[in-house]
C-alpha cells in the first residue's frame, strides 16, 4: 500500500499539472462495526457520501465494516498509519498505551451528558495537548461517545450495591474505575457481552445508551443506573483517520475537500449521532418497561470520591512516563468548561 500512495501521488502530480483529466481516487474506510450501526450508519456513511458529491465523483469511497479486510479491531489504526488501508475508525483504546495524553478523557466524571459537547471539547483538546500522537496520519473527526452506564440484573440505587457485582468494562481506565467503586471489573469485547450477560458470566456492563440496541441489553437486563449532574460517569475516544501518504498524494483541489470534511465540525457530527443513538437504546428500554435510576446529586457525589482514585492512579501512570497527567487534566476541564459556555 505504500506503493499505493506513491503512485496515487505520481498521478496525482501530473494529472494536476496537465490538467488534462481528472483525478480518479478510491478511498477504503475500514472500521469494526457493522454497517448499520450508529457511526457507520449515521454519521461515517454520510461522510463519504459528502466526499463523493464535493468531489464530482473524482474521489469514490468503499465502505468496509466489520473488519472486512482484516486484521483486528486493536491493528486499525496501524493499518491507517501504515497505508494497508487509506481511512480507518477506530477506539483508540484499543491500542493501550498509543495515545497516553489522549487517554485523558476517559477518567471519571469529565465528560458532560452530550457526545456532541465533549467531542469538540476532545477535539480541541488533543490539537492543543496531544497533537504530536497523531502525527503519522491525518486527522479527520476524533470524537466520544455520550454517558457510559450501568446496565445490570440487580438495581443499583446506592455505592453498596456494587460491590462485588461483575460488570464489564470497556477500557484500561474503566475497569480501574469498577474496581476502585468495588466492583469486579470484566473486559471483553462489547459483541461477547450478550452471551456474558445472558449466560451469567457477569452481572452488568458499562455501555452508553447507543450501543444497548445492538447487543440487546434492554432484553437481557431490566436495571439501568445513571448520574445527576452535568457530567457523565464515562466516555470513550474513537478517532476517524485516514493515511498521510494517500492525503499528500491528493491534488490540492482534492485535498480541500477532504479539509472540508474534516476538523471540529465533523467530530462535532460524530459526537451528534452517538447522541442520537443514546435516545434510540433508551426509549427501547422505556418501551420495555425497565427500572431507569438517575442517581440524585447526594449518591453521585458519592461515586465522584469513591472514583477520585482513578483519576490519582492516571497520574501516577503518567508521572512514571514521563507526562504531567494533572496539567493535562487541568486543560481537558478548561476545554469542557469552554464548551458548556
Amino acid at each position: 500500500m505504500k506503493l499505493k500512495s506513491i503512485l496515487l501521488g505520481a498521478v496525482a502530480s501530473v494529472s494536476f499539472a496537465a490538467g488534462a483529466m481528472a483525478q480518479e481516487v478510491t478511498l477504503r474506510v475500514h472500521q469494526f462495526l457493522p454497517a448499520q450501526a450508529t457511526i457507520p450508519a449515521t454519521a461515517i456513511a454520510p461522510w463519504a457520501e459528502a466526499i463523493q458529491d464535493q468531489s464530482d465523483g473524482r474521489i469514490a469511497v468503499e465502505l468496509y465494516p466489520a473488519m472486512q479486510l482484516g486484521g483486528a479491531p486493536d491493528s486499525l489504526f496501524a493499518q491507517a498509519q501504515d497505508g494497508v488501508v487509506d481511512v480507518i475508525w477506530t477506539v483508540l483504546g484499543y491500542t493501550p498505551g498509543r495515545f497516553p495524553k489522549s487517554e485523558v478523557f476517559e477518567l471519571p466524571f469529565l465528560m458532560s451528558n452530550s457526545a456532541e459537547e465533549t467531542s469538540a471539547a476532545f477535539y480541541n483538546y488533543v490539537m492543543e495537548n496531544s497533537a504530536d500522537e497523531f502525527e503519522s496520519v491525518q486527522v479527520i473527526a476524533l470524537h466520544t461517545h455520550g454517558p457510559g452506564l450501568f446496565h445490570t440484573q440487580e438495581p443499583i440505587n446506592a455505592l453498596e450495591d456494587i460491590q462485588g457485582m461483575k460488570i464489564r468494562g470497556g477500557s484500561r481506565i474503566i475497569s480501574n474505575m469498577l474496581a476502585q467503586l468495588g466492583a469486579e471489573p470484566v473486559g471483553m469485547p462489547v459483541p461477547q457481552t450478550t452471551e456474558a450477560l445472558s449466560r451469567g458470566v457477569i452481572n452488568g456492563t458499562t455501555v452508553p445508551w447507543e450501543v444497548t440496541p445492538s447487543i440487546r441489553v434492554a432484553e437481557l437486563v431490566s436495571n439501568h443506573t445513571g448520574f445527576s449532574g452535568e457530567n457523565g460517569l464515562y466516555t470513550q475516544t474513537f478517532g476517524f483517520v485516514m493515511n498521510r501518504g494517500t492525503y499528500e498524494g491528493l491534488p490540492d483541489d482534492l485535498k480541500a475537500v477532504i479539509d472540508a470534511n474534516s476538523g471540529l465540525e465533523t467530530s462535532k457530527m460524530f459526537g451528534r449521532a452517538m447522541d442520537a443513538g443514546d435516545d434510540v437504546g433508551l426509549q427501547i428500554a422505556e418501551d420495555a418497561g425497565n427500572n431507569i435510576v438517575t442517581l440524585d446529586e447526594a449518591e453521585t457525589a458519592r461515586w465522584k470520591e469513591a472514583a477520585q482514585p482513578t483519576i490519582e492512579q492516571w497520574f501516577a501512570d503518567m508521572e512514571a512516563i514521563g507526562i504531567d497527567g494533572e496539567a493535562l487534566y487541568a486543560a481537558a476541564q478548561e476545554a469542557m468548561a469552554a464548551e458548556r459556555q
